[in-house]
Formats: C-alpha cells, structure tokens, sequence
C-alpha cells in the first residue's frame, strides 16, 4: 500500500530518525511511504491544507502550536488519519484520547515499537480504504470516502467537497450516491452530506466541523438526527 507520511518534531535529530525508521518499516513490510518532516505544528498545518495524510507522527512539546494542538486542529478535519504522539513528556497522556490517538511513545523510541505502532496504523487504515473514483484533467484521484465532507449536484456534474480539496465529477448525484457508504445521507435534493463532519442540525441546514452549512429539505432535519444517533 501507499502511505503519506508525516513527521512532526522541532529536533531536527529526532524528527530524521523517526522518519528513517518509517522508510525503513515501509520498505521491510511491502508499502510505499512518502514521508515529510516540518519543524513546527505550522509548517506542517501551511502543507496540509493542499494535501492530507495518512499518519501524523508529532511530537507535544513544541515552540507555538504544540502538538496536542494540532492533533485538534487535523481531527476537526479528517477523522481517520492515524495519529501518534512520539514525546518525551508523559503528562499529555489523557488528551491523546481526545483526538483518538492511536498510541502515545516516548522517546527514545525503539525500532520494534514503532514497527508495531505503524502496522497497527496501516490495518485501521485498510479498513477505511473504501474511495471514491475522480476523473478530472486527465487526472485520476481515489477520494477516501472519509475525507468527504459533502456533494453538490450542478447540471451534468457533481462537485465533490473533500479534506484535500474540492473536484468535479460527471454524473448524477443518484450515480454516485450508489459508491457511498452508510454514512452518507441525503439531505436536500441537490446535496449528499457527510454524517461524520455534522456538528450540528438546524430547521433548514446542518453545519460541519469547519463551519460550512449545508442547507437540508425541511422536515429533514429529525430525520438527520436520529440517523447520526443511529451511526455514533
């Protein structure tokens, strides 16, 4: 499988060695690992705006932004990225639950517990391999369906909103309703909403996580509801 990987850490020492040791994990285990290194939480963030990632491997204890932080800030946008905290300081321990941290390491880690950490990372992955095929400029993208945060129908075509941008695909809504999954609803004739991003339902729209307000049909909105109690 192929793998973004990214490496958080404002010790340059450190954050090269843990990204030679996810190389080297890739390679022995069979995948493809694209691993970038930032300096700082806002470097990283600067960069993920363009292009999300698979694994966030950060450090906590950082100039600025620390890493509890940012963990928060890529949660709000992408509930399936794999994060783990590679730290030297262990009073951060509880709020790793708050952003469904996969494991917490300390430092100085060893080549064995990372090893399992980024199988355990690449199986929680797999399960969540389900994408939406996009065929745009001659392109191709596989959208995870996880990354999606709502479609639009526009005439011929269907704009698809997602965590590493928005894109344009041929089609009716009902077309690609069918390569959804359950957590998905359709929420106004025009729109498909992402039931993952909903923070909340109100009488004529539901607001995700970044603020974006998805307008629904009226008397939709209890159904919304008691479909996101069904779910979580």
């Amino acid at each position: 499988m192929d793998y973004k990987v990214s490496v958080v850490d404002d010790s340059a020492s450190d954050r090269e060695y843990i990204a030679a040791l996810v190389r080297r994990w890739a390679a022995e285990a069979g995948h493809t690992a694209v691993v970038s290194v930032f300096p700082s939480a806002e470097a990283f963030l600067f960069a993920y705006e363009d292009s999300p990632f698979d694994m966030l491997l950060l450090d906590i204890e950082m100039g600025g932004l620390n890493g509890v932080e940012l963990a928060k800030a890529v949660r709000q946008k992408d509930g399936t990225v794999q994060l783990v905290f590679i730290t030297g300081y262990p009073d951060f321990i509880a709020e790793g639950y708050e952003v469904s941290a996969l494991h917490y390491l300390m430092k100085p880690v060893s080549y064995e517990k990372l090893y399992t950490v980024l199988d355990k990372a690449a199986s929680n992955l797999a399960k969540e391999e389900k994408r939406l095929c996009v065929v745009y400029d001659r392109m191709t993208d596989f959208v995870p369906l996880s990354q999606i945060f709502y479609l639009e129908a526009q005439k011929q075509y269907v704009m698809i909103y997602a965590a590493g941008g928005s894109y344009r695909r041929k089609g009716s809504l009902a077309e690609l309703e069918r390569e959804l999954d359950e957590y998905f609803f359709k929420c106004q004739r025009s729109f498909l909403v992402n039931l993952r991003y909903v923070v909340r339902v109100k009488r004529d729209c539901v607001v995700l996580k970044d603020g974006t307000e998805v307008p629904i049909s009226r008397g939709m909105a209890e159904k919304i509801g008691k479909e996101i109690i069904r779910l979580f």
